[in-house]
């Protein structure tokens, strides 16, 4: 159980290591869903090809869909393409390289789920049986007296031995074994060739932009960290606010009662909050230590248009500003004077 704990811990320390488990989680549940899918061949010409294509395409895609969802970059490529640009310019290598880190682990899934279909091969069985070459496999002087919607009817009945009643004209475990082989040689061909183009993608690329691909991975994770950051400290900055609004309420709250405007059952509580100690007087030195996580923001609408400009004027990358910060966040050409607000509570007397 440790073991497991640890691994978990180094996952969720890691980013990338964390979405790399989860496409391989994603990968096997994908085998583990076509091994419980139950395979069911419409045998009718014209809609075996239509199920086999569904099945072959439509869960891969639903597959991929599903991997990008799980992974956290989305969102933050979707901000990072639609936001505004501001004071920091935006780089197409940047969001290259967060689209084709995403849509690589993505495709793991559907890889995989698409190499198991095809090494099955029910789906290609069902979807090629009407092409089967019965002069070739089966009794070929009896091909030319059947009408070619009989012929296919016929042989639409291949993958349903229940049903299949052209032992006369094609044996069926002849045809099975004959569509089989060539769909498990195209499931091979086609993990064969995945399998090269990820060893391309992940080890010669690099090789030949190093600078570029440095650059870009560097910037991706930048901006992940960024991100987090920033919830980090806006979590804080809420918390505090949030203490702070409660204090001066409370604080306001017994200054009423003290005056005696309320009635008997409200002097009675103020007793008891004086004999147990008020949330305020508990914070002491709290409070003080609070109000400085507030960074000089006192109200609503000035949080507001500090998140508007973080959105839409993403500071400078770029350390060691001289210059004084304005009311949006940014450097000006001169000092800010300094305002404080104080939120003030009334109570109903």
């Amino acid at each position: 159980m440790d073991k497991f704990r640890m691994i978990f811990q180094f996952l969720q320390s890691n980013q990338e290591s964390f979405m790399n488990g989860i496409c391989g989680i994603m990968a096997l549940a994908s085998a583990q869903m076509y091994s419980a899918f139950d395979f069911n061949c419409p045998c009718l010409p014209g809609y075996n090809a239509v199920y086999s294509a569904g099945i072959l395409l439509v869960p891969p895609l639903v597959l991929f869909l599903l991997g990008l969802v799980m992974n956290n970059n989305v969102s933050m490529l979707a901000e990072e393409w639609k936001r505004p640009a501001g004071r920091r310019a935006k780089d197409p290598a940047v969001l290259r390289y967060m689209f084709c880190s995403m849509a690589q682990r993505a495709l793991i899934a559907p890889v995989v789920w698409v190499a198991v279909t095809l090494l099955d091969g029910k789906c290609f069985l069902c979807a090629f049986c009407t092409a089967v070459p019965v002069t070739t496999l089966g009794n070929g002087s009896l091909v030319p007296s059947l009408p070619v919607p009989e012929l296919a009817r016929l042989l639409a009945r291949v993958p349903c031995p229940e049903i299949y009643d052209g032992d006369w004209l094609l044996a069926r475990e002849v045809a099975v074994r004959y569509l089989r082989c060539i769909s498990q040689a195209l499931g091979w061909s086609f993990v064969l060739l995945t399998t090269l183009l990820a060893f391309v993608v992940r080890s010669v690329r690099p090789c030949f932009t190093q600078a570029a691909f440095l650059k870009s991975k560097y910037w991706s994770h930048y901006i992940d960290i960024e991100r987090k950051l920033f919830d980090e400290t806006c979590t804080e900055h809420a918390k505090a606010f949030a203490k702070v609004c409660i204090q001066q309420f409370f604080k306001a709250m017994r200054h009423d009662l003290e005056l005696g405007h309320t009635h008997g059952a409200l002097t009675a509580a103020t007793t008891a909050m004086s004999s147990t100690g008020s949330p305020s007087d508990g914070a002491g030195a709290g409070a003080e230590e609070e109000q400085e996580k507030l960074r000089g923001i006192t109200d609503q609408g000035t949080m507001n248009r500090l998140l508007t400009s973080w959105h839409e004027y993403k500071p400078p990358l770029r350390l060691g500003q001289d210059a004084p910060l304005m009311g949006n966040g940014w450097a000006g050409p001169g000092p800010r004077t300094p305002r404080k607000e104080v939120a003030t509570y009334f109570s109903k007397v």
